[in-house]
């Protein structure tokens, strides 16, 4: 290892690629298995992908949550305090819902409010 200062004052550290290949390595297995441990506390979830698919592809994100979830329509909108017209017009992209409608509706789904926008 060496150390190099610059002309600000800055010191700079020179690995060799294997050192520096290994700190990588280190730092994604510990990466990967916080990931393992909030998925086994419940704090992360895996999705099938089927599911990350009709996101990726633009679905209605509300909808692909609703399904995967396994509510109706009315029991995600009776959740939320909304009528099940009113979640099927957000559904179907005729309507946008306020941001206090979304956060319920979200609560209901047990996402963020950024799954659903």
């Amino acid at each position: 290892m060496q150390t190099i200062t610059t002309a600000n004052g800055e010191k700079l550290v020179v690995l060799s690629l294997a050192d520096y290949e290994r700190l990588v390595d280190q730092a994604d297995i510990a990466k990967a298995d916080r990931i393992v441990a909030d998925i086994a506390a419940g704090r992360e979830e895996v999705l099938p992908a089927g599911i990350v698919r009709r996101l990726i592809a633009g679905e209605n994100k509300i909808r692909v949550w609703r399904t995967h979830r396994g509510l109706s329509g009315r029991d995600l909108a009776a959740g939320a305090g909304i009528s099940a017209p009113f979640l099927s017009q957000l559904e179907s992209g005729k309507k946008e819902g306020s941001v206090s409608v979304l956060k319920k509706i979200a609560a209901v789904l047990r996402v963020d409010l950024d799954d659903i926008v």
